[in-house]
């Protein structure tokens, strides 16, 4: 059983009139949530620093837009552009992986970590090892190296506050002074565009189905990982490293109106949940202000005209990523790592058009076949089985591996 990070502040947040923030990933769903609630209090929040991918255009408009200390950018090529967009601001500009891991680092009460996928492990990390509070955005910091990052944060005093809005609505019903009353915790999911598909349409499923979420706005791989429910899959197994329970104490159903955000049930029978319009701004907005609160612009719920919510259990036959998660997590180790580098490097193939819809969880199965797990020693360790998976999982879909 994993063991949750320590969550006691180090100082008091009142002691600052403004809380320094860092975003890692400003121009992506997450980040740009993030930085419109920042703008919307200036008199809160101080922008140390934002670090972008490549999307220069976007990255400038919210330095500029933010008073940020530090741009940084990924991709070294884009730097010249990058310090025209800034020229005469004040705003500092660099570019490159470790101009990322440097922002990372920078002294900051409260940092984002929204860099999608295996490029978010390092600078998360980096974060991490400063003992700094995480807003944590990026699955595959815990679902990859979660046993890396979980002791590291524990040795360094780092906080992380989840803002994914499932695990962030746990956290906030969650008892960590007696977890011995919790029975279980209950993951729910929206159920995505193919919730009540056969399978004969899921087969034949295109990108543009596919990327058509009922309920969220997200990106393109989240949205697919919602499509095959692998998301949920990486979310029971975030939610292991998260909250002091046991494997089998993770449950998930189907919630299609996606208002109820998770369940803590507790061994009196109660059930306790957190609720509200489906908008990243709110999970965010707890963990900008944490421990306070702050008010948001998001859409309040309407009980009344919602009128009924439905839940229902989810099929594994017709979502294998669900059992190839729970497989995983059980296995341990570098498991997890090994579903995650597969599943990224087939949903990539999907969008691509080179493999059909149900051909993403054959993919990352056979990379959990193929790969045996090993206990992860430290982040080399993950990255040499992340790119051992993605190499299993290109030579599956190339068809140069048995199928």
């Amino acid at each position: 059983m994993s063991a949750v990070v320590p969550l006691t502040r180090k100082t008091d947040p009142a002691a600052r009139t403004r809380r320094r923030v860092s975003v890692l990933g400003s121009t992506g769903s997450v980040g740009c949530s993030t930085v419109d609630l920042l703008r919307r209090s200036p008199d809160r929040f101080e922008t140390v620093v934002l670090v972008a991918q490549s999307n220069v255009a976007a990255l400038a408009e919210q330095a500029l837009l933010l008073g940020a200390r530090h741009a940084v950018v990924a991709d070294p090529t884009r730097l010249p552009e990058l310090r025209e967009r800034l020229a005469g601001s004040g705003v500092r500009a660099s570019a490159g992986p470790e101009a990322v891991l440097d922002a990372a680092a920078e002294p900051a009460d409260l940092v984002v970590a929204a860099i999608v996928g295996t490029a978010g492990l390092a600078p998360t990390l980096r974060a991490v090892r400063q003992g700094a509070t995480i807003a944590l955005a990026n699955k595959e910091c815990l679902v990859s190296a979660g046993e890396v990052v979980m002791r590291e944060g524990r040795a360094a005093g780092a906080i992380l506050l989840p803002t994914d809005s499932e695990h962030n609505a746990i956290y906030q019903v969650f008892d960590f002074d007696r977890p011995e009353a919790v029975s279980r915790i209950i993951l729910t999911a929206s159920g995505g565009p193919f919730r009540n598909a056969d399978a004969a349409t899921m087969r034949s499923a295109t990108p543009e189905q596919a990327l058509r979420h009922p309920t969220w706005e997200m990106g393109a791989k989240i949205s697919i990982d919602s499509a095959t429910m692998m998301n949920k899959g990486l979310e029971l197994i975030e939610a292991w490293h998260l909250f002091p329970v046991k494997e089998g104490q993770i449950d998930i159903v189907i919630h299609p109106q996606s208002v109820v955000h998770s369940f803590v049930e507790y061994v009196d029978g109660s059930l306790l949940a957190q609720l509200g319009t489906p908008d990243m701004r709110t999970p965010i907005a707890f963990a900008l202000a944490w421990p306070e609160r702050m008010a948001t612009p998001v859409r309040r719920l309407d009980l009344a005209a919602m009128g009924s919510l439905t839940f229902e259990a989810p099929d594994f036959s017709r979502f294998p990523a669900l059992g190839l998660a729970r497989r995983a997590l059980q296995s341990g180790g570098t498991a997890p790592t090994i579903l995650n580098a597969a599943n990224e490097v087939a949903v990539q193939g999907f969008l691509d058009r080179r493999i059909g819809f149900l051909d993403i969880a054959s993919t990352a199965e056979h990379a959990l076949d193929t790969i045996p797990a090993d206990s992860p020693r430290d982040l080399d360790d993950v990255l040499e089985t992340d790119q051992r998976a993605r190499e299993v999982a290109r030579r599956f879909i190339d068809g140069l591996e048995p199928r």
